[in-house]
């Protein structure tokens, strides 16, 4: 059977068709973009969907057609913080884990917003009834799963030096991590992410 060719006509139609689709996913883009500013520089319950639209450089109303509540929207920013994110598989090795962990620091290096959208509302989700809180307290417990299996498999592999418990490590990483991009962002030129957090995966590894 011969491929079908599509002429002008049927691709001018599929591109109005998509048109519409394209200009909301633009849209909707730009509003997160924006609140994550937003919420970077106030906190959540220091800003509002007016200071959003604002900023986005959309009305009011137009905003609310697309996230009907301040709550939608952190949530739908958090979730495209993680979306930004590098989608890496399960490292096998503990050269694998430290090119995955190096790479992501070196990702967040150019993603300051959001680090620092990030670090002002982990803080705030520490209050009883924050909308983030549960979002932050799933995000943390999938960390240390993930950490604590692959320290695990490396301990198996005799590529974790004896003496470091996987879950006990996958604890500290974390906090080392969030700790350092904190200090980061208040001290961009003092403070080296990616050269720390290599030299504690020299500290608990043997390649």
């Amino acid at each position: 059977m011969e491929e079908h060719e599509i002429s002008e006509a049927e691709l001018l139609q599929q591109l109005r068709r998509r048109g519409p689709y394209a200009k909301t996913a633009d849209r909707r883009r730009k509003i997160l973009e924006a609140a994550a500013q937003v919420y970077a520089e106030c906190g959540y319950y220091g800003s509002s969907l007016r200071e959003v639209a604002l900023k986005a450089g959309v009305s009011l109303s137009n905003l609310t057609h697309h996230f009907a509540t301040k709550e939608e929207i952190l949530l739908a920013t958090l979730r495209q913080r993680d979306a930004d994110g590098l989608n890496q598989d399960a490292p096998q090795s503990a050269a694998e884990f430290r090119t995955q962990i190096i790479a992501q620091a070196r990702a967040n290096e150019e993603l300051a917003t959001l680090i620092g959208l990030y670090s002002v509302l982990s803080a705030e989700a520490t209050m009883q009834g924050h909308p983030a809180r549960d979002y932050f307290v799933e995000r943390f417990a999938n960390l240390r799963h993930e950490y604590t299996e692959t320290l695990t498999l490396l301990a198996r592999q005799g590529q974790l030096r004896t003496g470091f418990d996987p879950h006990l490590t996958a604890v500290s990483l974390v906090a080392l991590w969030d700790g350092l991009q904190l200090q980061w962002l208040l001290e961009p030129h003092k403070i080296d992410v990616v050269r720390q957090l290599d030299a504690f995966l020299d500290a608990i590894l043997t390649e």
